[in-house]
């Protein structure tokens, strides 16, 4: 995704110098895979082996793009470890399903003109099981959504 954001960018008149790529992966062969394929291509970067979660290598981040495809429906994010976390700003997320972990995680990590853009499993729109219609209410009276 990183790859083609930089020629995104190149297309619509941009200039990829002004761009710099943070992350963060859980799976260690996929990190390194990312970090290759971001070096042979001059693209600047910080990303970091680790889970998000538990463990944010960049918890202060606050970034005006957020772009991500994070794990569908992720039922072992061991978020009862995180009940108190000052990201659950719209609603604690449910225990057995990271996807409004994981939107409300991008959310923290915007500016405050920040624009994010993500893929989630369908359900993630219409579920309204252990909390997640609330929390996705929270966020559209709050009017942060645009788009669905």
């Amino acid at each position: 995704m990183f790859v083609q954001s930089e020629k995104f960018v190149e297309a619509h008149g941009g200039k990829i110098w002004d761009i710099f790529v943070y992350g963060q992966e859980s799976n260690q062969t996929t990190w390194k895979l990312c970090k290759m394929n971001l070096a042979i291509r001059g693209i600047d970067s910080n990303i970091k082996w680790g889970d998000a979660f538990h463990n944010d290598q960049h918890n202060d981040l606050k970034a005006d793009f957020v772009l991500a495809n994070p794990p569908f429906n992720d039922s072992d994010w061991k978020g009862e470890l995180l009940s108190d976390d000052v990201r659950w700003k719209y609603g604690l997320p449910p225990k057995g399903n990271a996807n409004f972990a994981w939107i409300q995680h991008f959310i923290h990590h915007l500016s405050p003109s920040g624009v994010a853009g993500f893929v989630l499993a369908n359900g993630s729109m219409s579920s309204n099981t252990s909390n997640e219609g609330e929390i996705r209410k929270n966020m559209i009276n709050s009017d942060i959504v645009d788009r669905l």
